[in-house]
């Protein structure tokens, strides 16, 4: 099978997809004003026969593993759908989603049985309090029966996203390890980055996740190894401890070397990177099936563009204004 294969050796065995621009959630380092269209409409997105043109193009170019992302890809009416099309294709071995949890304990049974094999939540605080002041909504508990539904439904892990925050929740960690003590989560601590819309937020609130890693290491958890279609996140274990820890660290020294994931954005656009460009269209290439093998070689080429790293270090947003802008 090829394999994408870009200027720097890197291979890119994952997909993030972005099937929509919506979200419900006003998370304050997301989108504090809450979703706003700028005359993007639900039509506007990818429709069902382009996810499946665009996700079978790149599985046929090595990708094993596809996230669905958004906004909140829950909201597409058609979600269980878009599950069952991007799995049709063998070689993708990994289907998962992020989501804020909004519509998993009603839902999460559905999207199994279409085929999803794994499941990010967003949950930046276990005080329903706090929860209620970050994320605009008042749905902590719903969240946490999802996340039980979820077990229930099936799934042996649960990945749970946590944006670490100065004095906001990185001062909890006790409270989040006893969480997970005896749960199978692996709880992702994410460092808060520095978009366009959220530079202020930004020097109130960033802390380096190597202060986390730091006290984990003092309290006996251990790195574990990466596979090659894992995200960016650094993975520690304790013998004492169903869950896990993950760390993601993107000012870290050499993060982007191990880069191995693409994006393609709600509106069919190919990002190389979170930050710094424009995006590659592939929309054009989506109408018909015959337009697979353009569709590829559009893929490939687009791909010797990817820059060696972000930079973010030097405070180089791009043109990326907030955290949902190309999912995530």
């Amino acid at each position: 099978m090829p394999q994408l294969i870009d200027a720097f050796a890197r291979k890119f065995y994952y997909l993030r997809l972005s099937i929509t621009d919506v979200c419900n959630f006003r998370c304050t380092y997301c989108l504090p004003d809450g979703y706003r269209p700028n005359g993007v409409s639900n039509k506007s997105f990818l429709s069902l026969d382009e996810i499946r043109r665009v996700t079978h193009a790149f599985a046929d170019l090595g990708t094993e593993k596809v996230r669905l992302t958004g906004g909140e890809p829950s909201l597409r009416r058609d979600f269980c759908d878009v599950i069952a099309t991007v799995k049709s294709h063998s070689a993708i071995k990994t289907l998962a989603v992020t989501t804020n949890g909004y519509r998993l304990a009603r839902d999460v049974a559905a999207w199994r049985a279409a085929g999803l094999t794994g499941l990010n939540v967003s949950v930046d605080s276990l005080d329903a309090r706090q929860f209620h002041a970050i994320t605009g909504q008042d749905k902590f508990r719903e969240v946490m029966a999802g996340i039980d539904a979820a077990f229930d439904a099936g799934f042996s892990k649960v990945k749970v996203n946590t944006v670490l925050m100065r004095n906001v929740n990185d001062i909890h960690l006790n409270t989040f390890l006893e969480w997970i003590k005896t749960r199978p989560i692996q709880l992702r601590f994410i460092e808060l980055m520095e978009t366009g819309d959220g530079s202020q937020l930004f020097q109130n609130r960033h802390v380096s996740g190597e202060t986390i890693r730091r006290k984990l290491i003092d309290m006996g958890w251990t790195l574990q190894a990466r596979g090659r279609s894992d995200g960016p996140a650094l993975v520690f274990h304790h013998q004492d401890y169903l869950g896990e820890i993950g760390l993601i660290m993107p000012y870290a020294k050499d993060f982007c070397a191990s880069c191995n994931r693409l994006r393609v954005s709600a509106i069919g656009n190919l990002h190389l990177c979170l930050f710094g460009e424009d995006g590659i269209p592939l929309r054009d290439l989506l109408a018909e099936d015959h337009q697979l093998d353009a569709l590829k070689t559009r893929i490939s080429g687009g791909l010797q563009l990817k820059k060696k790293t972000h930079f973010l270090h030097q405070g180089e947003t791009g043109i990326t204004r907030n955290l949902s802008y190309i999912g995530g």
